[in-house]
């Protein structure tokens, strides 16, 4: 494992993970501007802090060593060409363009920064009152003289398993579906490209940010080193998906994708979210994304020897894991032991969303005690972490994890 990314499952022991500790990006939100920075609610930072760090601390104690991503773009950007070329890039996509007398200006307020803090200021958001003496624009005067921001912040950065996901010893670098979300993965990017402990080691991209159709790492699963359950959600068009296989297949140890349909709702934005893998042989589901008979829409996407992939649809959960897994029985464990209002409210509260840090331990969220408990009565070693703030963004511990090592199995 001496490559800085090596994830060929879901359950192997957890040995280096990627975090976003939460900055000022949430003290930038306001109620009239959440639907456009996706988030349903406004976290109260100080707890948020609090509350991250008890997480990042959980993991910690288990051994398991915690990057965050701001350190790691900071330390990619100590060259100043570096630098103008990812700000530039940042603004273009922030909708300032080239030619336009605010992007300068807002270049020489950002280059000013120390690395460190220009990284926390990006993903903060720029307010129009932190820049002084700029000529108001038309926009500014007549289409939305109200709006707080030249630079949007950020909010949803500290869910780092969306801009990227590690398959492999590669990543896909992510075409986010939203707007608010695009711009996060120029970091793992430039990261990638500049960080002294990425740059040189080859690799492999399998999907990069500007290839066409959406993908979010929230629908990756690695479920052993030959097989990946993606989800076709509201964030991942099957489009994107075929393109993943394509790339995948004859160049790395994977050859099978499980293609998963789930509902197209933001309660459901991502596979994680209603599906994740905790041991060799344990999941666990929400119960209503199965019909009473377990049946859900699967494409099995194979290739199909002759340099193209053959797609078999499926729709029985239990028999599609057992035949491409290899194993003789499946424990499909019920968010909120499929309680008509405990398994919807967990769910709410990311109940499905754990994080394995080895088979059968898992981290999650400790207010979804009914899953919690039931996951114990399962054999499952379970780390309660603090929520009330942290899951107002709508994600659980494994949306704010992308891990980068794990020991294979």
């Amino acid at each position: 494992m001496s490559s800085p990314i090596h994830i060929y499952s879901e359950i192997g022991k957890l040995k280096t993970v990627m975090l976003h500790r939460p900055g000022k990006e949430l003290e930038n939100l306001s109620p009239d501007i959440l639907n456009r920075m996706l988030i349903d609610d406004i976290p109260y930072l100080k707890i948020a802090q609090e509350e991250h760090d008890y997480f990042a601390q959980t993991l910690k104690k288990q051994g398991i060593h915690v990057v965050y991503l701001e350190d790691l773009l900071a330390e990619s950007l100590v060259k100043k060409e570096t630098r103008i070329n990812f700000l530039d890039k940042l603004l273009e996509e922030s909708g300032i363009k080239n030619n336009d007398p605010l992007h300068q200006l807002l270049l020489e307020y950002l280059l000013n920064m120390p690395p460190k803090l220009m990284v926390k200021q990006v993903i903060a958001g720029i307010k129009k009152s932190e820049i002084k003496n700029v000529e108001p624009t038309l926009a500014d005067l007549a289409e939305d003289p109200d709006y707080p921001f030249y630079m949007d912040p950020m909010p949803n950065v500290y869910f780092t398993r969306d801009q990227q996901a590690a398959i492999g010893n590669g990543m896909t670098i992510n075409r986010m579906t939203f707007r608010a979300r695009r711009r996060e993965s120029l970091f793992m990017k430039t990261i990638l490209e500049h960080h002294p402990d990425f740059k040189d080691q080859d690799i492999p991209i399998w999907r990069d940010r500007d290839t066409h159709g959406r993908i979010e790492g929230g629908d990756e699963l690695i479920l052993n080193n030959h097989v990946l359950a993606v989800g076709i959600s509201q964030r991942t068009s099957a489009t994107a998906i075929s393109d993943l296989a394509r790339n995948l297949f004859g160049h790395s140890s994977f050859d099978t994708i499980l293609a998963i349909k789930i509902p197209h709702s933001h309660a459901m934005m991502h596979l994680d979210t209603v599906f994740t893998m905790i041991n060799y042989d344990q999941f666990t589901v929400h119960p209503f994304i199965l019909t009473k008979s377990g049946k859900i829409d699967i494409y099995v996407l194979q290739p199909d020897g002759k340099g193209d992939v053959r797609i078999t649809p499926r729709n029985d959960l239990l028999a599609v894991l057992k035949e491409y897994l290899h194993l003789s029985e499946i424990d499909l464990i019920p968010t909120g032991g499929a309680d008509p209002i405990a398994a919807p409210r967990e769910q709410w509260n990311d109940g499905s969303n754990t994080l394995a840090i080895a088979p059968g331990e898992v981290v999650t969220y400790d207010r979804n005690y009914v899953s919690n408990d039931l996951l114990r009565k399962h054999g499952i070693l379970v780390h309660e972490v603090r929520s009330s703030e942290l899951s107002r963004g709508r994600g659980g511990p494994r949306c704010m994890s992308c891990p980068l090592v794990r020991e294979d199995l």
